[in-house]
């Protein structure tokens, strides 16, 4: 690894490659290190890797880091949409289509829905071309195994797309090849039929990626995230002997544990850590801020003037979620950055008194960026910041879910308190208590609220409550009373879309 400002020469292919997601290389972004993700004309192109077919790949990797992939849309579809964030900020910023993924219904003009489907379908088009090249191109002389492995890489990707799509909109075009002008016109496939195919891509990929890549090579996917996310695929369509035994695969890999710190998991340190399975990077340097970036900690950054003019202030952590915490449960100050008051101060992860002048009450703590990074770039936006999908500890609890639902609730149990056990940390063993339940019903609900506290504002909430069936009834809880959960459990199919399928696409109930 070089320096920060050690002078290299790029070559031609370099900011390419700035797009790549992580799946464990335990090879962190510190200050005295070389951007990741960045070719040199030591490093490129890689050795044995799946060389020939990078710019197709790198085209996909590139879609993790878009606007309209993993930004606004996205978590305002997956955190605001919540009972356990809001969307922030002042009512009106944003306008009608930020503030209705709050409020509901969320109309099928919303801009963000439009936008998010295009992005996926992008990312989708891009595997698509990559597979296409593997299988078809005659000018790329490539060995059997780096096809191989470059199908992979691709069908992971367009898996984890069409994963979310189907998550998102239920029925969508299933598109498995490039297709022209003329031939893009499809119908939607059934939800059932969509999962098939997610199950196809991502038991290829995990059968043929590589358990680890070597740490140069920071950012390419491993046979770890795709049985990660295989995992999650089968727990949501309550197939838990195989959820359960892919979550298994990933945690007897060797390759993860639950060794980092909760309160340094999400900081520029804590990227690429031991915790992480599947993690978007990004990287900036002082004369290239936001080109090889990704917006999410700008648009959830406190909003306020001056030295904390550092973003948006969307996507806020709320009441409902802070009363669902146990008693002195360390994670809560590493999710909560709270405004300081006229009789408290509080303090960020870094040890700075907040200020009482913030517009919003709390904000987004695990996206709260280093100070120290924000000076050395010259910047306050946080564009460098990695972003993370799949977490260890959410393997874990995925396995305690489905041993659970399948009648090994001891085993469940145990993988429950492990993840409790690092959330405690060095505080008293009352804090945190082992759950000791016997009963699959009792286990089921330290389970399920376990799942809120750990993974908080990040990306799941609205999926579990969805999948759990309680999507009514938590949003009602949490006074989001319109929202109605046979039509807000999906979103609407674009307008835009239908219109310009001329009648092929059809609306989701409700809407």
């Amino acid at each position: 690894m070089k320096n920060l400002n050690k002078k290299q020469k790029y070559l031609g292919m370099a900011v390419l490659a700035m797009l790549m997601i992580s799946s464990n290389f335990g090879c962190r972004k510190f200050l005295d290190t070389q951007r990741q993700g960045e070719y040199y004309a030591e490093n490129y192109p890689y050795p044995g890797s799946s060389g020939p077919y990078d710019q197709y790949l790198f085209a996909a990797y590139n879609n993790l880091r878009a606007y309209n992939v993993h930004v606004a849309a996205f978590f305002l579809s997956t955190s605001v949409r919540s009972d356990d964030a809001d969307k922030g900020s002042t009512p009106s910023d944003g306008g009608a289509d930020a503030i209705s993924m709050d409020n509901f219904p969320v109309l099928p003009t919303n801009g963000f829905v439009n936008d998010m489907w295009n992005g996926y379908f992008t990312l989708i088009t891009n595997c698509n071309i990559t597979i296409d090249q593997v299988h078809n191109a005659t000018t790329i002389v490539a060995t059997d195994q780096q096809k191989i492995l470059a199908e992979a890489e691709a069908r992971f990707l367009r898996g984890y797309a069409y994963f979310n799509m189907v998550r998102f909109w239920g029925r969508v075009p299933l598109v498995d090849k490039p297709v022209t002008v003329s031939g893009s016109n499809l119908p939607q496939s059934t939800a059932a039929q969509i999962y098939t195919f997610i199950e196809s891509d991502l038991t290829f990929a995990a059968a043929n990626l590589p358990l680890s890549w070597d740490k140069k090579f920071v950012g390419r996917i491993t046979s770890g995230a795709a049985n990660g996310l295989l995992a999650k695929v089968y727990l949501t369509e309550q197939k838990w002997a195989q959820a359960a035994t892919a979550a298994t695969v990933v945690m007897n890999s060797g390759q993860y544990d639950l060794s980092t710190p909760y309160d340094k998991i999400f900081g520029e340190s804590g990227e690429n850590s031991k915790e992480s399975v599947f993690e978007v990077q990004a990287t900036a340097s002082f004369a290239t801020k936001t080109a090889n970036g990704i917006q999410n900690a700008q648009y959830q950054g406190v909003r306020d003037g001056g030295v904390w003019n550092l973003g948006f202030g969307w996507n806020v952590p709320n009441d409902n979620l802070a009363a669902a915490y146990e008693p002195n449960d360390p994670r809560y100050a590493r999710t909560f950055l709270l405004r300081s008051t006229a009789t408290t101060t509080y303090k960020t992860v870094y040890g700075e008194n907040t200020a009482t002048t913030w517009i919003n009450p709390a904000y987004n703590h695990k996206m709260y960026t280093n100070p120290s990074f924000r000076a050395l770039y010259g910047d306050n936006s946080g564009w460098w910041m990695n972003m993370r999908i799949l977490r260890y500890a959410d393997v874990v609890l995925m396995f305690a879910e489905a041993a659970n639902e399948s009648g090994n609730t001891a085993g469940a149990v145990t993988a429950l308190n492990s993840v409790r056990t690092r959330a405690r940390g060095t505080a008293a063993a009352t804090v945190l208590p082992n759950i000791t339940s016997t009963d699959p019903a009792v286990v089921r609900e330290a389970i399920r609220h376990e799942r809120r506290i750990e993974l908080a504002m990040e990306h799941d909430r609205f999926f579990d409550i969805v999948r759990w069936g309680i999507s009514q009834s938590a949003m009602s809880s949490a006074g989001k009373t319109n929202f109605l959960a046979s039509r807000d459990n999906l979103l609407p199919i674009p307008q835009t879309q239908i219109d310009l399928s001329k009648g092929v696409l059809t609306q989701n109930p409700g809407y």
